[in-house]
């Protein structure tokens, strides 16, 4: 199914400029992309969005509900368990890594990212 029409990602980031980055990159590669502006606005979008994005890419500094919170909710939820979930973050710190691992995270990326990086990661985890 090398075909990317209809694979929907949703990208949850408190900051304005990695947003629009992350849509452009997204969309320049042919995914349809939603985005969410904390962990709680993350979560509403998510629920509210049909179809289902296909995976997810979140920060982990952010206002209100943070990364490791974000993707602890989602795995609470049945219907997301098995989502993949990236981390898109500035932080390469091992511990840290190891926590979003244990949260449920599927995959990891340091910023600044490459498109083309970004871009591998999402079709490793939607394949």
């Amino acid at each position: 199914m090398g075909d990317k029409a209809g694979i929907r990602i949703l990208t949850v980031d408190d900051s304005r400029t990695m947003q629009s980055m992350l849509r452009k990159a997204l969309e320049g590669a042919g995914y349809d992309v939603i985005q969410g502006e904390d962990g709680i606005d993350g979560l509403d979008v998510l629920q509210a969005a049909d179809p289902v994005p296909n995976a997810i890419i979140t920060d982990i500094n952010m206002p209100r509900m943070d990364g490791f919170e974000f993707i602890e909710a989602v795995r609470g939820m049945e219907k997301y368990k098995r989502l993949p979930m990236i981390v898109l973050t500035t932080e390469s710190d091992p511990e840290k890594k190891a926590r979003a691992r244990a949260a449920g995270a599927t995959g990891w990326i340091v910023k600044p990212f490459s498109t083309d990086s970004l871009v591998a990661a999402i079709r490793r985890v939607t394949a």
